[in-house]
Protein backbone atom coordinates (compact mmCIF):
# COMPACT_ATOMS: atom_id res chain seq x y z
CA UNK A 1 0.00 0.00 0.00
CA UNK A 2 1.17 3.48 -1.00
CA UNK A 3 1.35 6.64 1.05
CA UNK A 4 -1.41 7.57 -1.07
CA UNK A 5 -4.04 5.11 -0.17
CA UNK A 6 -2.92 5.01 3.38
CA UNK A 7 -3.64 8.77 3.56
CA UNK A 8 -7.39 7.95 2.04
CA UNK A 9 -7.58 5.42 4.57
CA UNK A 10 -6.56 7.14 7.72
CA UNK A 11 -9.05 9.98 6.68
CA UNK A 12 -12.23 7.52 6.36
CA UNK A 13 -11.12 6.43 9.88
CA UNK A 14 -10.98 10.00 10.83
CA UNK A 15 -14.51 10.75 9.33
CA UNK A 16 -16.34 7.94 11.00
CA UNK A 17 -14.28 8.35 14.54
CA UNK A 18 -16.40 12.26 14.00
CA UNK A 19 -19.54 10.75 13.25
CA UNK A 20 -19.52 8.08 15.91
CA UNK A 21 -18.68 11.15 18.59
CA UNK A 22 -21.13 13.53 16.51
CA UNK A 23 -23.70 10.88 17.22
CA UNK A 24 -22.75 9.95 20.90
CA UNK A 25 -22.69 13.59 21.67
CA UNK A 26 -26.08 14.12 20.13
CA UNK A 27 -27.37 10.72 21.89
CA UNK A 28 -25.68 12.12 25.16
CA UNK A 29 -27.28 15.48 24.30
CA UNK A 30 -30.76 13.77 23.82
CA UNK A 31 -30.82 11.69 27.10
CA UNK A 32 -30.00 14.18 29.34
CA UNK A 33 -32.64 16.75 27.77
CA UNK A 34 -35.49 14.53 28.27
CA UNK A 35 -34.46 12.52 31.29
CA UNK A 36 -36.01 13.55 34.90
CA UNK A 37 -35.13 10.74 37.09
CA UNK A 38 -32.28 13.54 38.64
CA UNK A 39 -35.08 15.85 39.68
CA UNK A 40 -37.39 13.45 41.14
CA UNK A 41 -38.02 14.11 44.97
CA UNK A 42 -39.31 10.48 45.79
CA UNK A 43 -40.24 10.83 49.67
CA UNK A 44 -41.95 14.75 49.51
CA UNK A 45 -43.62 13.16 46.21
CA UNK A 46 -45.47 9.64 47.83
CA UNK A 47 -46.37 12.71 51.06
CA UNK A 48 -47.64 15.37 48.93
CA UNK A 49 -49.57 12.66 47.19
CA UNK A 50 -50.72 11.25 50.17
CA UNK A 51 -51.85 14.49 52.17
CA UNK A 52 -54.23 15.19 48.86
CA UNK A 53 -55.93 12.02 49.69
CA UNK A 54 -58.07 12.68 52.39
CA UNK A 55 -61.81 14.32 52.20
CA UNK A 56 -63.09 16.18 55.11
CA UNK A 57 -64.31 19.56 56.62
CA UNK A 58 -62.34 22.04 54.08
CA UNK A 59 -61.94 20.18 51.19
CA UNK A 60 -65.89 18.35 51.14
CA UNK A 61 -67.34 22.04 51.38
CA UNK A 62 -64.63 22.78 48.33
CA UNK A 63 -65.89 20.16 46.48
CA UNK A 64 -69.56 21.13 46.83
CA UNK A 65 -68.94 24.82 46.49
CA UNK A 66 -66.86 23.76 43.03
CA UNK A 67 -69.40 21.58 41.77
CA UNK A 68 -72.58 23.78 42.02
CA UNK A 69 -69.77 26.67 40.22
CA UNK A 70 -69.28 23.78 37.23
CA UNK A 71 -73.31 23.25 37.15
CA UNK A 72 -73.88 27.17 36.68
CA UNK A 73 -71.39 27.57 34.34
CA UNK A 74 -72.59 24.27 32.29
CA UNK A 75 -76.23 25.52 32.69
CA UNK A 76 -74.96 28.93 31.50
CA UNK A 77 -72.89 27.69 28.70
CA UNK A 78 -69.89 29.50 30.36
CA UNK A 79 -66.38 28.27 29.61
CA UNK A 80 -65.10 30.40 31.72
CA UNK A 81 -67.03 29.75 35.00
CA UNK A 82 -66.77 25.94 34.03
CA UNK A 83 -62.78 26.46 33.98
CA UNK A 84 -62.80 27.84 37.16
CA UNK A 85 -64.38 25.19 38.69
CA UNK A 86 -61.98 22.54 37.61
CA UNK A 87 -59.05 24.84 38.96
CA UNK A 88 -60.71 24.84 42.49
CA UNK A 89 -61.82 20.99 42.44
CA UNK A 90 -59.85 18.78 44.81
CA UNK A 91 -60.55 15.74 42.68
CA UNK A 92 -57.43 14.92 41.75
CA UNK A 93 -55.76 14.00 45.00
CA UNK A 94 -57.47 10.68 45.40
CA UNK A 95 -57.12 9.61 42.00
CA UNK A 96 -53.14 9.97 41.90
CA UNK A 97 -53.17 8.65 45.17
CA UNK A 98 -54.88 5.20 43.61
CA UNK A 99 -52.40 5.21 40.70
CA UNK A 100 -49.22 5.87 43.07
CA UNK A 101 -50.56 3.47 45.93
CA UNK A 102 -50.72 0.51 43.12
CA UNK A 103 -47.02 1.26 41.63
CA UNK A 104 -45.87 0.87 45.32
CA UNK A 105 -47.61 -1.86 46.76
CA UNK A 106 -49.40 0.06 49.32
CA UNK A 107 -52.99 -1.41 49.87
CA UNK A 108 -53.68 1.02 52.84
CA UNK A 109 -53.25 3.95 50.61
CA UNK A 110 -55.21 2.04 47.79
CA UNK A 111 -58.68 1.51 49.90
CA UNK A 112 -58.11 5.20 50.95
CA UNK A 113 -57.98 6.46 47.40
CA UNK A 114 -60.99 4.44 46.56
CA UNK A 115 -63.09 5.53 49.54
CA UNK A 116 -62.26 9.26 49.13
CA UNK A 117 -62.85 8.94 45.58
CA UNK A 118 -66.21 7.19 45.92
CA UNK A 119 -67.36 9.61 48.89
CA UNK A 120 -66.23 12.33 46.40
CA UNK A 121 -68.48 10.95 43.72
CA UNK A 122 -71.73 10.61 45.30
CA UNK A 123 -71.39 14.02 46.79
CA UNK A 124 -70.53 15.46 43.63
CA UNK A 125 -73.48 13.65 42.22
CA UNK A 126 -76.08 14.94 45.38
CA UNK A 127 -74.80 18.29 44.49
CA UNK A 128 -75.38 18.58 40.81
CA UNK A 129 -78.88 16.46 40.62
CA UNK A 130 -80.07 18.85 43.07
CA UNK A 131 -78.74 22.20 41.38
CA UNK A 132 -80.49 20.69 37.96
CA UNK A 133 -84.06 19.46 39.85
CA UNK A 134 -84.44 22.60 41.54
CA UNK A 135 -83.35 25.04 40.01
CA UNK A 136 -85.62 27.22 37.48
CA UNK A 137 -83.21 27.10 34.62
CA UNK A 138 -82.02 24.05 35.19
CA UNK A 139 -83.12 21.66 32.42
CA UNK A 140 -81.43 23.51 29.20
CA UNK A 141 -79.22 21.13 27.03
CA UNK A 142 -76.53 23.67 26.48
CA UNK A 143 -73.37 23.15 24.14
CA UNK A 144 -71.15 22.51 27.20
CA UNK A 145 -73.71 19.80 28.84
CA UNK A 146 -73.63 18.48 25.58
CA UNK A 147 -69.52 18.18 25.09
CA UNK A 148 -69.58 15.76 27.89
CA UNK A 149 -71.65 13.10 26.45
CA UNK A 150 -70.05 11.30 23.67
CA UNK A 151 -66.40 11.03 24.34
CA UNK A 152 -63.77 10.14 22.07
CA UNK A 153 -59.91 9.21 21.38
CA UNK A 154 -59.40 12.25 21.83
CA UNK A 155 -60.56 12.52 25.56
CA UNK A 156 -58.20 9.01 26.08
CA UNK A 157 -55.24 10.84 24.90
CA UNK A 158 -55.90 14.11 26.86
CA UNK A 159 -56.23 12.16 30.26
CA UNK A 160 -53.87 10.24 29.53
CA UNK A 161 -50.70 12.76 28.26
CA UNK A 162 -52.54 15.17 31.22
CA UNK A 163 -52.09 12.36 33.81
CA UNK A 164 -48.02 12.05 32.74
CA UNK A 165 -47.69 15.49 32.82
CA UNK A 166 -49.78 16.25 36.32
CA UNK A 167 -46.96 12.92 38.06
CA UNK A 168 -44.31 14.26 36.13
CA UNK A 169 -44.51 17.60 38.10
CA UNK A 170 -45.69 16.11 40.92
CA UNK A 171 -42.81 14.09 41.45
CA UNK A 172 -39.92 17.00 40.55
CA UNK A 173 -38.42 19.40 42.81
CA UNK A 174 -40.51 22.27 43.71
CA UNK A 175 -43.53 21.47 41.92
CA UNK A 176 -44.61 23.33 38.92
CA UNK A 177 -48.40 24.67 39.95
CA UNK A 178 -49.12 25.95 36.48
CA UNK A 179 -48.70 22.05 35.48
CA UNK A 180 -51.28 20.78 37.86
CA UNK A 181 -54.20 23.78 37.02
CA UNK A 182 -53.30 23.34 33.43
CA UNK A 183 -53.77 19.54 33.88
CA UNK A 184 -56.80 20.69 36.29
CA UNK A 185 -58.58 22.25 32.98
CA UNK A 186 -57.38 19.62 30.53
CA UNK A 187 -58.45 16.57 31.86
CA UNK A 188 -61.80 18.01 33.07
CA UNK A 189 -63.14 15.66 35.90
CA UNK A 190 -65.42 18.19 37.33
CA UNK A 191 -68.21 18.74 33.96
CA UNK A 192 -68.66 15.24 33.57
CA UNK A 193 -69.68 14.94 36.90
CA UNK A 194 -72.20 17.72 36.96
CA UNK A 195 -73.19 16.72 33.64
CA UNK A 196 -74.01 12.93 35.07
CA UNK A 197 -75.98 15.26 37.63
CA UNK A 198 -78.22 17.03 34.77
CA UNK A 199 -78.47 13.44 33.63
CA UNK A 200 -80.10 12.26 36.43
CA UNK A 201 -82.38 15.53 37.24
CA UNK A 202 -84.20 15.10 34.08
CA UNK A 203 -84.19 11.44 33.58
CA UNK A 204 -81.95 11.15 30.81
CA UNK A 205 -80.12 8.06 31.06
CA UNK A 206 -77.94 8.71 27.89
CA UNK A 207 -76.73 12.06 29.47
CA UNK A 208 -75.77 9.85 32.82
CA UNK A 209 -73.72 7.23 31.22
CA UNK A 210 -71.81 8.90 28.51
CA UNK A 211 -71.04 11.19 31.17
CA UNK A 212 -70.39 8.85 33.70
CA UNK A 213 -68.14 7.04 30.82
CA UNK A 214 -66.32 10.20 30.19
CA UNK A 215 -65.09 10.88 33.99
CA UNK A 216 -64.30 7.03 34.51
CA UNK A 217 -61.99 7.56 31.13
CA UNK A 218 -60.36 10.57 33.01
CA UNK A 219 -59.81 8.92 36.20
CA UNK A 220 -58.38 5.69 34.85
CA UNK A 221 -56.20 7.02 32.49
CA UNK A 222 -54.93 9.31 35.01
CA UNK A 223 -53.97 7.10 37.60
CA UNK A 224 -52.48 4.39 34.55
CA UNK A 225 -50.50 7.72 33.47
CA UNK A 226 -49.06 7.85 37.58
CA UNK A 227 -48.67 4.27 37.99
CA UNK A 228 -46.39 4.12 34.58
CA UNK A 229 -44.26 7.25 35.70
CA UNK A 230 -43.81 5.76 38.99
CA UNK A 231 -42.69 2.58 37.87
CA UNK A 232 -40.38 4.40 35.34
CA UNK A 233 -39.07 6.21 38.24
CA UNK A 234 -38.30 3.44 40.45
CA UNK A 235 -40.44 4.63 43.79
CA UNK A 236 -39.66 2.28 46.46
CA UNK A 237 -42.11 -0.43 46.91
CA UNK A 238 -43.83 -0.44 50.42
CA UNK A 239 -42.05 -3.21 52.89
CA UNK A 240 -43.78 -5.02 55.35
CA UNK A 241 -42.34 -6.85 58.21
CA UNK A 242 -44.40 -10.08 57.34
CA UNK A 243 -43.03 -11.83 54.49
CA UNK A 244 -46.10 -13.63 53.52
CA UNK A 245 -48.19 -10.19 53.95
CA UNK A 246 -45.94 -8.54 51.58
CA UNK A 247 -46.18 -11.46 49.36
CA UNK A 248 -49.91 -10.72 49.69
CA UNK A 249 -49.84 -7.47 48.83
CA UNK A 250 -47.63 -7.32 46.16
CA UNK A 251 -50.10 -10.23 44.75
CA UNK A 252 -52.99 -7.94 45.35
CA UNK A 253 -51.09 -4.51 43.83
CA UNK A 254 -50.36 -6.52 40.45
CA UNK A 255 -53.99 -7.83 40.10
CA UNK A 256 -55.50 -4.52 40.72
CA UNK A 257 -52.65 -3.00 37.78
CA UNK A 258 -54.58 -5.74 35.70
CA UNK A 259 -57.38 -4.45 36.38
CA UNK A 260 -56.78 -1.18 35.76
CA UNK A 261 -55.20 -1.92 32.56
CA UNK A 262 -57.74 -4.16 31.29
CA UNK A 263 -60.69 -0.85 31.36
CA UNK A 264 -58.22 1.25 29.55
CA UNK A 265 -57.51 -1.07 26.47
CA UNK A 266 -61.23 -2.20 26.16
CA UNK A 267 -61.61 1.89 25.95
CA UNK A 268 -59.13 2.71 23.80
CA UNK A 269 -59.52 -0.19 21.54
CA UNK A 270 -63.47 1.11 21.29
CA UNK A 271 -63.20 4.84 20.98
CA UNK A 272 -60.42 3.96 18.48
CA UNK A 273 -62.58 2.12 16.19
CA UNK A 274 -65.71 4.58 16.54
CA UNK A 275 -64.15 7.20 15.57
CA UNK A 276 -62.41 5.16 12.92
CA UNK A 277 -66.18 4.69 11.62
CA UNK A 278 -66.83 8.14 12.30
CA UNK A 279 -64.07 9.42 10.34
CA UNK A 280 -64.38 7.13 7.04
CA UNK A 281 -68.30 7.82 7.50
CA UNK A 282 -67.55 11.55 7.23
CA UNK A 283 -65.19 11.40 4.36
CA UNK A 284 -67.51 9.24 2.60
CA UNK A 285 -70.44 11.56 3.13
CA UNK A 286 -68.35 14.42 1.64
CA UNK A 287 -66.54 12.42 -1.14
CA UNK A 288 -69.68 10.82 -2.47
CA UNK A 289 -72.66 12.88 -2.21
CA UNK A 290 -71.86 16.14 -0.58
CA UNK A 291 -69.63 16.54 -4.26
CA UNK A 292 -73.06 15.57 -6.06
CA UNK A 293 -74.98 18.67 -6.73
CA UNK A 294 -77.46 16.60 -8.45
CA UNK A 295 -78.23 14.56 -4.93
CA UNK A 296 -80.69 16.36 -2.64
CA UNK A 297 -79.15 14.75 0.52
CA UNK A 298 -80.98 15.25 3.39
CA UNK A 299 -79.66 13.21 6.48
CA UNK A 300 -77.52 9.96 7.04
CA UNK A 301 -77.27 7.52 9.61
CA UNK A 302 -74.45 5.40 10.87
CA UNK A 303 -75.24 2.05 12.73
CA UNK A 304 -72.10 0.51 14.23
CA UNK A 305 -74.10 -2.53 15.83
CA UNK A 306 -75.62 -3.21 12.97
CA UNK A 307 -72.70 -1.88 10.25
CA UNK A 308 -75.47 -0.25 8.23
CA UNK A 309 -75.13 3.28 6.56
CA UNK A 310 -79.12 4.95 5.88
CA UNK A 311 -79.05 7.52 3.60
CA UNK A 312 -82.44 9.82 3.07
CA UNK A 313 -82.99 12.08 -0.05
CA UNK A 314 -85.41 14.59 -0.90
CA UNK A 315 -85.77 12.95 -4.60
CA UNK A 316 -85.69 9.69 -6.30
CA UNK A 317 -82.51 8.22 -6.70
CA UNK A 318 -81.75 6.13 -9.64
CA UNK A 319 -80.69 2.69 -9.62
CA UNK A 320 -77.45 3.45 -11.37
CA UNK A 321 -76.68 6.00 -8.56
CA UNK A 322 -77.93 3.50 -5.97
CA UNK A 323 -75.44 0.89 -7.28
CA UNK A 324 -72.74 3.62 -7.12
CA UNK A 325 -73.06 4.94 -3.96
CA UNK A 326 -72.66 0.87 -2.40
CA UNK A 327 -69.78 0.37 -4.47
CA UNK A 328 -68.00 3.41 -3.22
CA UNK A 329 -68.38 2.84 0.31
CA UNK A 330 -66.27 -0.82 0.07
CA UNK A 331 -63.46 1.51 -0.68
CA UNK A 332 -63.16 2.44 2.94
CA UNK A 333 -60.91 0.62 5.23
CA UNK A 334 -63.32 0.78 8.74
CA UNK A 335 -66.79 1.00 6.79
CA UNK A 336 -66.08 -1.09 3.99
CA UNK A 337 -68.15 -4.14 4.87
CA UNK A 338 -71.50 -1.76 5.91
CA UNK A 339 -74.51 -1.95 3.92
CA UNK A 340 -75.66 1.14 2.56
CA UNK A 341 -79.60 1.38 2.56
CA UNK A 342 -80.56 4.23 0.45
CA UNK A 343 -84.03 6.28 0.87
CA UNK A 344 -85.46 8.39 -2.28
CA UNK A 345 -88.70 10.43 -1.60
CA UNK A 346 -90.52 9.80 -4.88
CA UNK A 347 -92.97 12.21 -4.27
CA UNK A 348 -90.18 14.78 -4.29
CA UNK A 349 -88.08 13.94 -8.04
CA UNK A 350 -87.41 16.56 -10.14
CA UNK A 351 -89.94 15.51 -12.81
CA UNK A 352 -92.58 15.19 -10.47
CA UNK A 353 -91.84 19.24 -9.04
CA UNK A 354 -91.38 19.88 -12.47
CA UNK A 355 -95.13 18.97 -13.82
CA UNK A 356 -96.52 19.66 -10.02
CA UNK A 357 -95.00 23.42 -11.45
CA UNK A 358 -96.60 23.19 -14.99
CA UNK A 359 -100.22 22.30 -13.46
CA UNK A 360 -99.69 25.40 -11.21
CA UNK A 361 -98.88 27.50 -13.89
CA UNK A 362 -101.86 26.08 -15.66
CA UNK A 363 -104.18 26.47 -13.04
CA UNK A 364 -103.07 29.70 -12.68
CA UNK A 365 -103.86 30.78 -16.54
CA UNK A 366 -107.24 29.41 -16.39
CA UNK A 367 -108.41 30.82 -13.06
CA UNK A 368 -106.91 34.38 -15.06
CA UNK A 369 -109.14 33.42 -18.08
CA UNK A 370 -111.93 33.24 -15.67
CA UNK A 371 -111.92 36.61 -13.74
CA UNK A 372 -111.17 38.35 -17.20
CA UNK A 373 -114.60 37.19 -17.89
CA UNK A 374 -115.77 37.55 -14.83
CA UNK A 375 -114.66 41.13 -15.14
CA UNK A 376 -116.35 41.76 -18.92
CA UNK A 377 -118.92 40.66 -17.68
CA UNK A 378 -119.42 43.02 -15.20
CA UNK A 379 -118.55 45.85 -17.61
CA UNK A 380 -121.35 44.84 -19.77
CA UNK A 381 -123.76 44.76 -16.96
CA UNK A 382 -122.19 48.22 -16.04
CA UNK A 383 -123.17 49.30 -19.78
CA UNK A 384 -126.75 47.40 -19.79
CA UNK A 385 -127.58 48.96 -16.36
CA UNK A 386 -126.54 52.03 -17.74
CA UNK A 387 -128.65 52.17 -20.56
CA UNK A 388 -131.29 50.97 -18.47
CA UNK A 389 -131.23 53.94 -16.21
CA UNK A 390 -131.15 56.36 -19.15
CA UNK A 391 -134.15 54.65 -20.93
CA UNK A 392 -136.22 54.85 -17.84
CA UNK A 393 -134.73 58.81 -16.86
CA UNK A 394 -135.88 59.75 -20.92
CA UNK A 395 -139.08 61.23 -20.05
CA UNK A 396 -140.25 63.60 -17.78
CA UNK A 397 -142.82 63.13 -15.39
CA UNK A 398 -144.10 66.47 -14.94
CA UNK A 399 -144.29 67.03 -18.35
CA UNK A 400 -145.79 63.65 -18.77
CA UNK A 401 -148.42 64.63 -16.44
CA UNK A 402 -149.03 68.05 -17.94
CA UNK A 403 -149.82 66.39 -21.36
CA UNK A 404 -151.84 63.81 -19.86
CA UNK A 405 -154.42 66.74 -18.15
CA UNK A 406 -154.40 68.27 -21.61
CA UNK A 407 -155.36 64.99 -23.54
CA UNK A 408 -157.60 63.83 -20.80
CA UNK A 409 -159.94 66.86 -19.10
CA UNK A 410 -161.25 64.41 -16.84
CA UNK A 411 -158.73 62.80 -15.05
CA UNK A 412 -158.13 64.09 -10.99
CA UNK A 413 -155.25 62.18 -10.73
CA UNK A 414 -152.08 60.72 -12.11
CA UNK A 415 -149.23 58.40 -10.95
CA UNK A 416 -146.74 56.74 -12.99
CA UNK A 417 -143.81 54.31 -11.82
CA UNK A 418 -141.63 51.23 -12.69
CA UNK A 419 -142.25 47.97 -10.42
CA UNK A 420 -140.19 45.18 -10.49
CA UNK A 421 -142.17 41.70 -10.24
CA UNK A 422 -141.26 37.81 -10.37
CA UNK A 423 -143.40 35.29 -11.05
CA UNK A 424 -141.42 32.30 -10.65
CA UNK A 425 -139.54 34.04 -7.53
CA UNK A 426 -136.31 33.64 -9.55
CA UNK A 427 -135.97 36.11 -12.64
CA UNK A 428 -137.03 39.76 -12.05
CA UNK A 429 -138.83 41.55 -14.65
CA UNK A 430 -139.95 45.29 -15.25
CA UNK A 431 -143.84 46.83 -15.42
CA UNK A 432 -144.74 49.90 -16.23
CA UNK A 433 -147.59 50.88 -13.43
CA UNK A 434 -149.74 53.76 -14.57
CA UNK A 435 -152.35 55.02 -11.46
CA UNK A 436 -155.44 56.98 -12.21
CA UNK A 437 -158.39 58.74 -11.04
CA UNK A 438 -161.43 59.76 -12.94
CA UNK A 439 -163.75 62.11 -12.21
CA UNK A 440 -166.90 60.40 -10.52
CA UNK A 441 -169.53 62.01 -12.79
CA UNK A 442 -168.38 59.61 -15.63
CA UNK A 443 -170.33 56.35 -15.96
CA UNK A 444 -168.32 53.67 -16.26
CA UNK A 445 -168.47 52.88 -19.79
CA UNK A 446 -166.65 55.80 -20.57
CA UNK A 447 -164.02 55.24 -17.92
CA UNK A 448 -163.18 52.18 -19.59
CA UNK A 449 -163.13 53.98 -23.38
CA UNK A 450 -161.20 56.68 -21.10
CA UNK A 451 -158.60 53.45 -19.90
CA UNK A 452 -158.07 52.41 -23.37
CA UNK A 453 -157.06 55.41 -24.77
CA UNK A 454 -155.06 56.22 -22.03
CA UNK A 455 -153.06 53.06 -21.90
CA UNK A 456 -152.10 53.64 -25.72
CA UNK A 457 -151.18 57.45 -25.19
CA UNK A 458 -148.16 55.66 -22.43
CA UNK A 459 -147.15 53.40 -24.87
CA UNK A 460 -146.03 55.64 -27.20
CA UNK A 461 -144.97 57.71 -24.39
CA UNK A 462 -142.27 55.69 -22.47
CA UNK A 463 -142.06 53.71 -25.37
CA UNK A 464 -143.20 50.13 -24.12
CA UNK A 465 -144.87 47.14 -25.02
CA UNK A 466 -147.30 46.70 -21.65
CA UNK A 467 -149.16 49.33 -19.66
CA UNK A 468 -150.69 48.06 -16.00
CA UNK A 469 -153.56 50.23 -15.58
CA UNK A 470 -154.24 50.83 -11.61
CA UNK A 471 -157.11 52.85 -10.14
Amino acid sequence: MDEADKEIQQNKEAVKQDAKGLWESLKSFVLELLDFRADTDREVTIEHIKNDIPFKGATAWILICSIFVASIGLNADSTAVVIGAMLISPLMGPILGMGMSIAINDIDTLKKSLINLTTMIVLSLMTAYLFFKFFPLGNQETSELLGRTQPDIRDVLIAFFGGLALIIARTKKGTIASVIFGVAIATALMPPLCTAGYGLANGNMKFFLGAMNLFTINTIFIALATFIVLKVLRFPMRKYANSKKRKRIAQLASLAAIIVMIYPTITFLRVLKDSGFERDYTNYLKTEIDSNNELWFQKGILDTDKKTITLYFNGEIAEATETDLRNEVKKYDNIGDFEVKVNGNKNRSFDKISDAYDRAIVDLDKKDNIISGLQNEIENLKIQIANINKKNNSFSFSEMSKDAKIQFQELESFGFSKMLISDDFRTVDTVNVATVKWKSSLNDSVIKVRDNQLIIWLKEQVKADSIVLKK
